[in-house]
């Protein structure tokens, strides 16, 4: 009696604690608790202390709890809930903590049946496998190989599975021989709610180095656009004053126009066709 009692109980705190947090925090996020150990949530709950709230719960409890909140408003919230889930209320803006969670992740032996978290590479060089039937395993995945020094060396470095790719038995064989860990594990977020809207998985992974490009290539189309238009700002006002003084020494400096920046300039001309002048005239005979 007392452990059915004490379930609905537990239940109703779980619901209400769902419910405060929603009112306490600006974002939710959710991420599924696929490969994350348990040494990694404490660290990010430490990390976290100040700015989130983790909170796992049975998925149907949190749709409930959700309802009527400001995390509630999507009728096929419940499509988007499956196997077991972390929520995450936060504080901290979900593209930022994307990032933070992408940095805390480990690396991971591959099992088969595994998804490639990205590109799979084995390098060139020495494996210190001596030569046998692993030779044929190298073969089957497509990685070029050669005898040296009685271990077996690849010759070239060899994409074995692209991203998202299904691991097969033996090549997750070939990559826990050679000690190569390519899963990334961790935690990542499936979806976020933010200032009314849902952002996907792919909606909060960055490219900082692209968008990093993207910003310093518009700056300059910007800056050249402001140039070119002799349109003052404090980026480019020295800029356009610099060709416009050029402009106008050249243009004097072409109508022999003369002015203290381009005098010696003008004299030396000068004095270069006075010489081919004089030349012109001794050959003539003129002394």
């Amino acid at each position: 009696m007392s452990g059915r009692s004490t379930y609905p109980l537990k239940k109703e705190k779980m619901f209400s604690q769902i419910r405060t947090y929603a009112q306490n925090y600006s974002y939710l996020c959710i991420s599924r608790l696929e490969k994350v150990r348990s040494v990694q949530l404490m660290m990010l709950r430490k990390m976290l202390r100040n700015d989130a709230k983790f909170f796992v719960v049975k998925n149907k409890i949190a749709l409930k709890a959700l309802m009527g909140t400001k995390f509630g408003f999507d009728l096929k919230l419940e499509e988007k809930f499956k196997g077991q889930n972390l929520l995450i209320f936060t504080n901290q803006n979900p593209f930022k903590l994307s990032i933070l969670l992408s940095k805390n992740k480990v690396p991971l032996p591959a099992k088969a049946g595994d998804i490639a978290t990205d590109d799979i590479v084995i390098p060139a060089g020495n494996t210190g496998l001596q030569p046998g039937p692993i030779l044929s395993e190298f073969k089957e995945v497509g990685v070029p190989t050669k005898i040296d020094s009685g271990s077996i060396w690849i010759t070239k470095d060899t994409i074995v599975a692209k991203k998202g790719d299904t691991i097969s038995p033996k090549l997750a064989g070939l990559l826990s021989k050679l000690n190569i860990k390519p899963i990334k594990a961790g935690l990542t977020i499936s979806f976020a709610f933010m200032d009314g809207i849902i952002l996907s998985e792919d909606n909060l992974i960055l490219d900082l180095d692209k968008i990093r490009n993207e910003i310093q290539s518009a700056y300059l189309e910007a800056k050249n656009l402001s140039i070119n238009s002799n349109y003052f700002i404090k980026e480019t006002i020295s800029e356009i004053l610099y060709r416009a003084h050029q402009q106008a020494y050249n243009l004097a400096l072409n109508a022999e126009y003369i002015t203290k920046e381009n005098a010696s300039t003008l004299l030396q001309k000068y004095e270069v066709i006075g010489r081919q002048i004089y030349e012109k005239l001794k050959e003539k005979g003129y002394n």
